[in-house]
């Protein structure tokens, strides 16, 4: 199935899930003005139908990405190609606007495709991202490796502009992070296991408000700051497949991320209109079994993304 019929089928499922279980109060009601793109849903594992994490926040046509994991921006050429509607006037080009959870490999490897590409492709201004400490220097020694191209670019034969391959960084710390009149974006930090920070965002636009977990495990913090959101994107792992793995990776995942089991509790306080599984850890289980795991405990609309769904 293409990317334009899995935005259907997205919006469908949480549509059924409402009528099934009756009218509600906190029933979820896709927006035309705010949407939810998963440009990637993947992790370290080399899956090739789940390119590295990365969630599009498009709210009046204007994409704020979290994470860039690889393969972002040509999941970004995909979505922009096969969608219509709302997403009519996004292009690779517009993507000038980025926030970071935290520094693992599986959500940077396509920092330096973001930096580059949609240069390379037209846009006329500095790439602007938020992010932990680290972020800057990342940034420097990405941008000193690809010095030699740059120069190429700018001052070979190939039209170019001075602007668009320069990055703006911003190593943030917990509160308001960003804010324009589409979004405002607040970072909370969550518990990554030994890393010494961590975040997730919480969006506000006009008329919905939408939290990004980024990888963690469970804690307070991420359930007060988003409680009553009215949609949670979470990373989560199978609790069934969780039982088989070596004793050494269950005490690294109990660190590290969040189990079917415990995202059911976390939503069953945040209360979400809809949850949102990405980032999975499978360990043979489907996408149904991840589902079917957290509706075990949480009574609320779930449903499981796959890499250019759109909610």
């Amino acid at each position: 199935m293409g990317a334009r019929g899995r935005v259907h089928v997205a919006v469908l499922a949480v549509v059924l899930a409402a009528t099934v279980q009756g009218p509600s109060a906190g029933a979820y009601e896709p927006s035309q003005s705010t949407r939810v793109a998963f440009l990637g849903t993947g992790t370290p594992n080399a899956d090739p139908g789940h390119s590295g994490p990365s969630v599009a926040i498009l709210v009046n046509g204007t994409p704020y990405i979290v994470d860039f994991g690889p393969g972002v921006v040509r999941r970004a050429a995909a979505l922009a190609a096969e969608y219509g509607g709302p997403l009519a006037t996004f292009d690779v080009a517009s993507l000038s606007l980025a926030f970071l959870t935290h520094l693992h490999s599986d959500h940077t490897t396509g920092y330096p495709d973001l930096i580059l590409t949609p240069w390379v492709l037209g846009r006329e201004v500095p790439l602007r991202v938020y992010g932990p400490e680290g972020l800057q220097a990342m940034t420097d020694h990405i941008l000193r490796a690809y010095t030699d191209d740059i120069k190429m670019r700018l001052y070979g034969q190939e039209p170019a502009n001075d602007q668009g391959w320069r990055v703006v960084a911003h190593e943030i710390g917990e509160g308001v992070t960003y804010e324009d009149d589409n979004v405002t974006v607040e970072a909370f930090a969550v518990r990554h296991g030994s890393w010494p920070q961590a975040f997730g965002f919480k969006f506000s636009t006009p008329d919905r408000t939408v939290c990004i977990s980024g990888d963690c495990r469970p804690s307070e913090n991420l359930t007060e700051a988003c409680r009553g959101v009215d949609v949670l994107i979470h990373e989560v792992y199978s609790h069934t497949g969780f039982e088989g793995r070596e004793q050494s990776w269950q005490d690294y995942h109990r660190q590290f991320h969040t189990s079917t089991l415990e995202l059911a509790d976390i939503a069953t306080k945040v209360k979400p209109k809809l949850l949102i599984l990405y980032h999975q850890l499978y360990w043979g289980a489907t996408d149904k079994d991840l589902v079917d795991e957290v509706r075990s405990k949480f009574q609320g609309e779930v449903v499981s993304a796959k890499d250019l769904d759109v909610y």
